[in-house]
């Protein structure tokens, strides 16, 4: 074991750009410096050439965060095009008026009620908050809630629908590994990680709007409490209201990934804006400029692949895991279920299939030797999973500040910590338990 040690050392150095960037957002830097800094950090610990350092850029113009970087830019053109056809004011106003949104903790619970449905359905949380972003801003906008707030919302509450959502990708994983029914899971792991996610998020949510909706506020929206919708516009609505819906019902149907999305909001941009009376040429000149407000968001897409990856290269995700391995001969199962989760969430990040397949297989062999409950380990892998994503950053982290239009990763990581840690005090209770 004394040989090890200074490679569990030297791997632990490969955290430093994770180490960096924190400092560095809490010392209030903007994302896409912060990370081009980490990222260069990261390069330097991993030995990239000139040559391979630009491979790697090149590699992550087709990783799976560019992709969603492409769909927060598509996102931001389909609103416009609901501006301009009114339809997102359509909205507003029988939103308001129809259903009494008129408050901000309405708003609140509304816009999480529309994420929870959309993401849980679509199974896809970028694809999910991409469709919503251009009908729920307005309606922070109208009622005050600031962009903190709401890219908080969607990524609290969109990580939450991931683990409910029967076709999510995170749970048919789940349930294959684990072996358990859907009801099951949902009963025992989900509805309560759920809550233990969903209930401190909304006390968080006061605060940060305490603390931020002074300070930021979206654009000037146009007056809805005098606005009256027009034949065409609500001609427009209805039109972009029924193509949502068989889009969505279609996309569960054939099971259709992320990349379904930008057909999606495309195809919404377009027959919206014809029925709203745009022309052609005017839809593409809308979408276009809105795709151009989120360069910089698609930039940072692309290094945060590199970025992530060079971490794990560099061996500090392992090394972190590595810690955490002699819990088991002291502990037994509650530890194997303990150390699993934690491992997970600190020690492995990545895509949430694989991560769940990399733990799983990790312990599979502790897991059979002293007959762990699948369902505390279905509560583990679920945690670590979502730990994961609520405490490092990100595509989900960053999606969902750039569909809420929000800088604010103080917020976001803040709210992550909270959530992290309740989230890791149930799973040592349940472990204890229930293992």
């Amino acid at each position: 074991m004394a040989t090890d040690t200074p490679n569990i050392w030297l791997g632990l150095l490969g955290l430093l750009p994770l180490i960096v960037y924190i400092v560095l957002v809490f010392r209030d830097w903007e994302p896409l410096p912060a990370t081009v800094i980490c990222v260069l950090i990261g390069a330097v610990l991993t030995h990239q050439t000139l040559v391979s350092f630009g491979d790697v850029i090149a590699k992550a113009m087709g990783s799976f965060l560019a992709l969603v970087g492409l769909i927060i830019m598509l996102g931001r053109g389909l609103g416009e095009v609901l501006t301009e056809t009114k339809v997102a004011h359509t909205m507003v106003h029988k939103i308001i008026y129809g259903i009494g949104v008129d408050t901000e903790q309405k708003a609140m619970l509304g816009i999480m009620i529309a994420c929870m449905v959309v993401v849980g359905l679509l199974g896809t949380m970028a694809g999910g908050n991409a469709i919503i972003a251009p009908i729920v801003l307005p309606i922070a906008a109208a009622v005050g809630l600031s962009p903190s707030v709401v890219g908080v919302i969607f990524q609290a509450v969109g990580e939450t629908a991931l683990i409910l959502g029967p076709f999510t990708p995170p749970v048919v994983a789940l349930l294959g590994f684990t072996n358990l029914s859907y009801g099951t899971m949902l009963l025992k792991v989900g509805i309560p990680v759920a809550l233990i996610t969903l209930v401190p998020t909304w006390f968080m949510l006061q605060k940060i709007q305490r603390d931020t909706k002074d300070k930021e506020k979206y654009p000037v929206q146009a007056d809805i409490t005098s606005f009256k919708p027009t034949p065409q516009s609500q001609r427009a609505t209805i039109t972009f209201a029924i193509l949502f819906l068989l889009a969505m019902v279609y996309g569960i149907m054939i099971k259709a990934g992320t990349s379904y999305v930008i057909v999606v909001m495309l195809g919404l941009a377009l027959i919206t804006g014809l029925v709203g009376g745009v022309s052609f040429n005017r839809i593409l000149q809308l979408i276009v400029k809105g795709m151009a407000g989120n360069v910089g968001l698609f930039l940072l897409f692309i290094l945060l692949e590199p970025f992530i990856n060079f971490i794990t290269e560099a061996g500090g995700f392992s090394a972190l895991a590595e810690l955490f391995k002699p819990l088991v001969a002291v502990g037994g199962r509650p530890a194997i279920v303990l150390l699993g989760g934690l491992t997970g969430a600190f020690g492995i990040s990545g895509a949430v299939v694989g991560e769940l397949k990399t733990l799983h297989e990790m312990f599979l062999p502790l897991l059979t030797q002293y007959n762990v409950s699948m369902t505390a380990w279905a509560v583990a892998l679920v945690v670590a999973t979502r730990v994961t994503n609520f405490i490092y950053p990100g595509a989900n982290m960053f999606s969902s500040m750039g569909f809420a239009e929000s800088k604010n990763v103080k917020s976001m990581i803040r709210n992550g910590i909270v959530v992290a840690i309740c989230q890791t005090v149930f799973l040592l209770i349940y472990s204890f338990i229930f293992a």
